[in-house]
């Protein structure tokens, strides 16, 4: 059977699995049973109601980890694709279906470069290990994060970390990530005093005191970025007021924010910043924060010279390393890890109606996992 049949089916499999954040379905135990005729072993690991696994072959260094999540997030209206959303089908030169590239497709790649890798080289030194979550969809708490936390890994156990996110933009391989930028979500409330609007000496109107309070907060200059970061971003994403009439002036003002961080600022200046012009408008408000990571940055270039010589190998692309796009695990690894690279197939239709991958770049991006295990393992 060729390789393109083997990972076809491998992915057709996966996708079976309706596995919706939080991922409760046996996904991870098909992995595993995968794997586990390749000498792996698997050791789960379950925080409420997400699974963890990871899963093991060889020991020693060096130590290459790939990091992946099996939860996907819903399908949405079926009546909108083309297909059935958790069954694999081919359209044209694509395969469709909810979790092709984001991110089953690149779990079926690392699970078929591996086994191959580890029947061509049976006697390397080093260690290799799947480390998959069932919540990177969702909240992300109960996943690898709380791994992390927990001191599940050693420092310096994982050498190198590579994360099989959509990285890739038009060609796989064209972008890898060494960084993200981090994220803080703020839910903000103004409150005003509700009234007629004929007598607004007898109301505060909310809507109002939020426009001022929010011009300021657009004025804020939080960094100007540096080198591997754009300067930080603060974007609302959401504005609600009203009763539904005309001649109301309305008794609150709800608010969205999320701002996206360089490693020039942290959190709580951040914070700090937004409140004090909040403070300073003597207004009544409420503010509920979400803090979902920090960013990172993976400076030592080893790992990623890997990654790149790998895909001008299998690809004759030369790799733009960029940190942009939104947050992944890699956030929590790069905490016991300071080689974390995100490599993976492309972004084009993930979260989308008829998500789908390419065909071919299925057997393009196993030949460049596989390259990345040679470099690593085979000196």
């Amino acid at each position: 059977m060729s390789l393109n049949n083997d990972i076809v089916i491998l992915l057709k499999d996966l996708i079976n699995f309706e596995s919706v954040t939080p991922d409760n379905s046996d996904c991870q135990k098909y992995i595993d049973d995968y794997l586990c005729k390749s000498n792996f072993k698997t050791d789960y690991i379950k925080y409420d109601d997400v699974q963890n696994m990871i899963s093991t072959y060889g020991n020693g260094s060096p130590c290459l980890a790939f990091i992946g999540h099996t939860d996907v997030v819903p399908a949405g209206n079926i009546n909108l694709w083309d297909s059935k959303p958790f069954k694999l089908t081919k359209k044209d030169d694509f395969l469709v279906g909810r979790g092709t590239s984001d991110m089953k497709g690149g779990i079926a790649c690392f699970m078929q470069a591996v086994r191959e890798f580890i029947d061509e080289n049976k006697n390397f030194q080093g260690t290799i290990k799947l480390i998959l979550t069932g919540d990177e969809e969702g909240d992300a708490i109960n996943g690898i994060r709380k791994l992390i936390e927990n001191n599940t890994f050693k420092k310096n156990e994982l050498d190198f970390c590579l994360v099989g996110e959509p990285s890739s933009s038009d060609s796989i391989g064209d972008v890898i990530r060494n960084g993200r930028r981090g994220s803080i979500t703020g839910h903000l409330t103004i409150f005003g005093v509700q009234g007629h609007v004929a007598y607004p000496e007898k109301a505060k109107n909310p809507i109002h005191l939020s426009s001022k309070i929010l011009s300021q907060l657009l004025d804020i200059k939080f960094d100007n970025g540096n080198e591997y970061f754009p300067p930080t971003s603060f974007q609302i994403s959401n504005i609600n007021s009203g009763t539904g009439v005309d001649n109301v002036i309305p008794g609150s003002a709800a608010i969205a924010f999320n701002i996206r961080y360089s490693t020039e600022t942290n959190h709580e200046e951040i914070k700090n910043k937004i409140l004090k012009i909040l403070n300073d408008s003597n207004c009544k408000y409420n503010i509920d924060w979400k803090h979902s990571g920090e960013p990172f940055l993976t400076r030592n270039n080893e790992f990623i010279d890997i990654c790149k010589q790998s895909i001008k190998n299998v690809t004759n692309l030369d790799t733009e390393i960029s940190t942009n796009g939104g947050t992944s695990d890699g956030r929590f690894m790069a905490k016991v890890c300071n080689q974390v690279v995100e490599l993976g197939l492309t972004n084009r239709s993930i979260h989308k109606i008829n998500e789908c991958v390419r065909k071919d770049d299925l057997s393009v991006l196993v030949k460049i996992y596989k390259s990345i295990l040679t470099r690593v393992f085979i000196k």
